[in-house]
């Protein structure tokens, strides 16, 4: 055979095999894997389609791996959302293979649809959190707590309750106020609350503990450690309560204690909270609610006003179960603008972006693009049957007003519909611990609007919901869970988990909520 009969029979070859060749889509979130699937339709044993993020991992915290790359290196579409959690993507399209790629960036394709990221009213921002507690911690891994031994507590110490009562301590209340998410009074009544205690101040030295009462009244006992407790709050921070155990029986003092001081290992206690019981340590009253605290003997009651209004302060139980933050809203007209990334939740946009893509698969596969057209324009309709049924439910409701014990990436729903929202972080807020001050924002809000319900997103773990529940009056609100899609699996999709059956279900909960 010569070379002119083996380069035909090779561009044959090579024509036959583009001819088979599947149409390579790699996608980043579900949505869009989804929606690329509708408008496949039946061609979609033809294609290869790839979702990268389909093992329940929030799009905020997914990074593409090396064989991520590759996919999207050889890809003939890639569509990816666009948004700050994407700025890998810029890196990844630098060296890809296939140089006629079509690329679809959801934000892009929204334009001026695409919405700055909102903090409204009551909701925690992280700036809230930008206070350097040095060795204070209130998010840890068990592993890394460390035992302790009483000498870190050494000294005399005071309790401020006395100071609460006679107003010395008002000016911090006063202080704290001023973020308008809480009066002074209601400050006040709160570390009343927590403060409470009839011992008027505490000595320790050696495994030795002097409780004076406000009778004038003292006590010992010789004390031995038993250990830690990790104690969960509801807020969804944690502590380290380290348990001590007194070795004199006959003693009157209190047999079992708990100290705390929002740290892990042993450093000196620049104050800490005691609590205690005669019968066990499981019958220590409430920590969330009581939190008898110390300061050293030698703080005037200025200081410790001072102390207790200054940034440097943090307490997780008696500061809402604060943390460091981890992601920054911009609010100066110098830095970045934030743009809510969250766009497939509504389902006008949900159109516009599938408009988009089947444009690309037409593109790529010209000769099935009447299939294609087709697909969309039935797709198009289902989604257009949805958009009303949800203009529908909100027009029915009796409320239209959603409370999220959560963060809320259902910004674009809601301006959809004219609804208001109130919620406790931002949707891609990487906080999951409310502040006291947020959690009574939003039960007042519970109580003052007569809300049924308080919702959460698929991820959330119903603890700020809850605490908000019980934190307003009537204590009877039900928890529901509108999903945001992210957190779709491969194995839900194997299910039959689809865009379209979620957002029938959201429809669902929206109308409970709105009742």
């Amino acid at each position: 055979m010569n070379f002119k009969k083996l380069v035909v029979l090779g561009t044959m070859l090579l024509a036959g095999m583009a001819a088979f060749a599947k149409t390579k889509i790699v996608t980043t979130i579900f949505p869009e894997y989804d929606w690329a699937r509708e408008i496949l339709g039946d061609k979609v044993s033809d294609a290869e389609l790839t979702l990268l993020i389909g093992n329940g991992v929030d799009l905020h915290s997914y990074q593409p791996s090396i064989q991520d790359i590759a996919k999207i290196s050889n890809a003939d579409i890639f569509i990816y959302v666009g948004g700050e959690s994407d700025g890998w993507v810029k890196d990844a399209l630098k060296n890809v293979h296939n140089k006629n790629m079509k690329v679809i960036n959801l934000m892009e394709v929204l334009g001026d649809k695409v919405k700055e990221e909102e903090i409204i009213e009551g909701m925690q921002a992280e700036e809230e959190h930008e206070h350097d507690h040095g060795k204070e911690v209130s998010t840890f891994e068990d592993k890394e707590v460390k035992d302790r031994s009483l000498s870190d507590w050494e000294g005399d110490w005071q309790s401020p309750y006395p100071l609460v009562l006679d107003g010395t301590l008002d000016e911090a209340w006063a202080e704290k106020a001023e973020d308008g998410k809480m009066t002074a009074q209601e400050y006040k009544e709160y570390y009343k609350t927590g403060y409470k205690t009839d011992i008027a101040s505490v000595t320790i030295k050696g495994n030795k503990i002097t409780y004076t009462y406000d009778s004038g009244k003292s006590v010992s006992a010789k004390y031995k450690y038993v250990g830690y407790f990790i104690q969960l709050w509801s807020g969804g921070t944690k502590a380290a309560m380290y348990r001590f155990e007194s070795t004199d029986k006959k003693s009157a003092a209190p047999r079992f204690i708990e100290i705390n001081d929002h740290m892990i290992e042993p450093a000196k206690a620049e104050h800490f909270h005691l609590r205690m019981s005669n019968t066990s340590f499981d019958a220590i009253e409430d920590p969330e609610k009581y939190w008898p605290t110390f300061f050293p003997a030698s703080m005037s009651g200025k200081e410790i006003a001072e102390h207790l209004s200054g940034g440097h302060h943090h307490h997780d139980e008696d500061e809402g179960h604060e943390s460091e933050g981890h992601h920054h809203h911009h609010s100066s007209d110098e830095e970045e603008i934030e743009y809510d990334e969250h766009v497939w939740l509504s389902v006008r946009n949900a159109k516009i972006l599938c408009d988009e893509i089947c444009n690309k698969i037409c593109e790529v596969d010209a000769k099935n693009t009447a299939s294609y057209k087709a697909n969309f324009s039935a797709y198009a309709a289902k989604l257009d049957k949805l958009d009303s049924d949800f203009a529908a439910a909100v027009n029915a409701g009796n409320t239209k007003t959603l409370l999220f014990g959560d963060r809320f990436p259902f910004r674009y729903f809601v301006d959809d519909y004219g609804l208001k929202y109130y919620a406790a972080f931002v949707g891609c807020s990487a906080e999951s611990e409310a502040s006291f001050e947020t959690v009574v924002f939003l039960a007042n809000k519970v109580d003052e609007l007569g809300l049924k319900n308080v919702c959460q997103i698929e991820s959330g773990n119903g603890k700020i919901a809850k605490t908000i529940i019980q934190s307003s009056k009537k204590k009877n609100a039900k928890i529901l869970t509108l999903d945001s899609l992210q957190s779709t699996t491969t194995k839900d999709i194997k299910k039959g988990t689809t865009y379209l059956g979620v957002m029938q279900k959201n429809l669902d909960v929206l109308k409970e909520a709105l009742k």
